[in-house]
Order: C-alpha cells, then structure tokens, then sequence
C-alpha cells in the first residue's frame, strides 16, 4: 500500500479504495459509462482522531464518507476497521459494526424524519440493536438529548419544532447514542448560522475528549477543517492530492490545488492581502477524468509529464503526503 495507509495504528482504514458508479441508457439499461467518484484512496484515522477530508463540491468527499460505512459498496479496494477487513461481513456481524461506526449527516432538516418525535429518532438505534426498551429507553434518550445541550423533555416534539441547530444536535445525539468509536461527519455545519457552526463545532469536540471518538470529517470550508482537525486531506476528482497535518497544510501546502484552495479563504483584516490564485477551466466529469494527474489541465504549474504519468501519493516529510510529480521528496 502506498501513500497516507501504510503505518500502523489505525482505527479506520482505506486502501486503494474505489466507488464507480455506472451510467446507463438504452431500452436494455446497457453501461455506457462509469461515474469515477472515488478512484483508488488510502487514507486512516487514528483512535480520537480527527481527520478533516476537504475539496470542491463534487469531488468525491461524500461518496468516500458513505462507502467507508457500507452505506455504499465499493467497486475496488479495502475498507478496515479495528485491524480487519468490514467488506465480507454480513448480516449480523455488519449490524454489529454498525454500533461502532455511524454518521452525521449534511442536511438537519433532510435527515430526520417529520412524521416521527424526537424520542422515537434518537431512541432508533436502541431498538434496532435491542438495546433498551420502554422506560429505560426513554430515559437514556432525554439523558442523550441533555448531553447534546437540549432539554430532556424535547423528546415527544416533532422535527419541525426545533430550529437548524438543534436539528442537528439531534442528530448528533442520534450519533453518538450506541457509543460508537468512529463517526463520518458529513458537512455537519455548513447549512448553519456561523454562530451555530461554532456551537455544533465545539459539541463535537467535546463530544470527541469525553468518548474518544475518531471523525472523518467532511466539509468544503477550509476554517471550520482548521479548527477541528488534527490531519488534513485534500481531494480533487476522486483521488488525495495532498495529506498532513493540519498546520503544516495550512503554513506549508505542497501542492498547486491546495494553495488554490488556500488561496480561495476570505480574509477579514482588510491590511492583509493574500494573492488570488485562478485556476483556468472547470473541474474535468469524473466520467471522463484526464489522463496523468487529474488536476493537470487546470494546474499553472503543469508540465508535460504530468499528463502522461499519474502521480502517486507520496511522503516528502514525515507525515506529509503529496501526489504532484513536480514536488520533489
């Protein structure tokens, strides 16, 4: 294995992962095509750990999250968790990993069900995995809701009755509710008030110091990755082109898309002044992604090996990865 995977010590792991999804047409639903979402990434997360997984609207971050939980299949590559692959497990044996590994999703408004009170979402898991039941589970869900900074009696309101950050504190409590070790934290703040976010931001680490939780965390706005993460990993079209920790990425970036991106960061004191980085193009289809390093066509530093050798991910420093054949270890 090469690149972010190859030490040790990982709770959750990913190796050369792959997530294709195909396109189809025709009166007999014939593949044309592949939609390359995730095209071959390694990457762990430690024990109480936050990994922050950033990069543009569709490249691919949400799709790796899902995948590393089974909510999605993958078309290659391996998924470990514990020290063992999660991919042959089944039945029982998946429903029992599931008390270790869940996620948080995106939309607070989307995800929980309206027709349902917020006893009956958060109590959810504990009925699945026959947990608790009667009493006992409504008592363990008004103790959830109490920790997540809500009131122990919200648990017969419905979901329209709370506002977006406590729809999301839901969640969270919905979370975190078998005690699991690793949560895929989907873009958890980037539909709420900046107010918000930094609440919901510091729930979660706190959430993370008392239970040892190990996140992947998932957004697009580079701040709030700044503030939580320990590692940084930047994603473009389905792959990692750079890896490291999170001041290191941020003092030093190695990589041209990452500088773009770093680049990209509103500033509020209006003395300072950062160079603008504008990247030509649009982001290539991941139905047809360019050929060498996908990040070539739109890269000011391009030259012509670039698009013809893939890049692979490569350590420069100790802990710092890139995937750029102009970068030098």
């Amino acid at each position: 294995m090469t690149g972010a995977g190859a030490a040790n010590g990982y709770l959750m792991e990913v190796r050369d992962l792959t997530k294709h999804f195909p396109l189809r047409a025709g009166v007999f639903s014939r593949v044309r095509g592949w939609v390359k979402a995730v095209d071959g990434v390694s990457l762990g997360v430690e024990p109480g750990e936050t990994v922050g997984l950033v990069g543009e609207s569709g490249c691919g971050k949400t799709t790796l999250g899902r995948t590393v939980l089974r909510l999605l299949e993958p078309t290659a590559g391996d998924v470990r968790f514990g020290g063992r692959s999660i991919l042959p497990l089944r039945g029982a044996e998946l429903r029992a990993l599931r008390r270790d590994m869940q996620i948080i999703f995106q939309d607070p408004y989307g995800s929980l069900n309206p027709r349902m009170t917020v006893g009956r979402i958060v109590g959810e898991p504990f009925a699945v995995h026959h947990v608790a039941r009667g009493k006992e589970r409504r008592r363990l869900v008004a103790e959830l809701l109490e920790r997540v900074g809500l009131e122990p009696e919200s648990l017969d309101r419905y979901p329209h009755e709370f506002s977006g950050g406590q729809r999301q504190r839901i969640g969270i409590a919905r979370a975190i509710a078998l005690r699991p070790k690793f949560i895929v934290c989907d873009e958890p703040v980037s539909s709420l008030d900046v107010s918000i976010q930094a609440q919901i931001l510091n729930l979660l680490e706190d959430l993370q110091e008392e239970f040892r939780l190990s996140y992947l965390f998932i957004a697009h706005d580079l701040r709030v990755v700044a503030h939580i993460s320990q590692r940084v990993a930047v994603m473009y079209l389905g792959r990692i082109m750079e890896l490291a920790p999170t001041r290191e990425l941020y003092q030093s970036p190695l990589h041209p898309y990452t500088r773009a991106l770093l680049a990209a960061i509103p500033v509020l004191d209006p003395v300072t002044r950062r160079q603008k980085l504008r990247l030509p193009g649009d982001v290539p289809s991941p139905v047809n992604p360019p050929p060498g390093c996908p990040f070539h066509p739109r890269c000011p530093e391009a030259s012509r090996a670039c698009s013809e050798s893939e890049p692979k991910l490569t350590e420069v420093s100790p802990g710092h990865f890139v995937a750029c054949l102009e970068v030098k270890a």
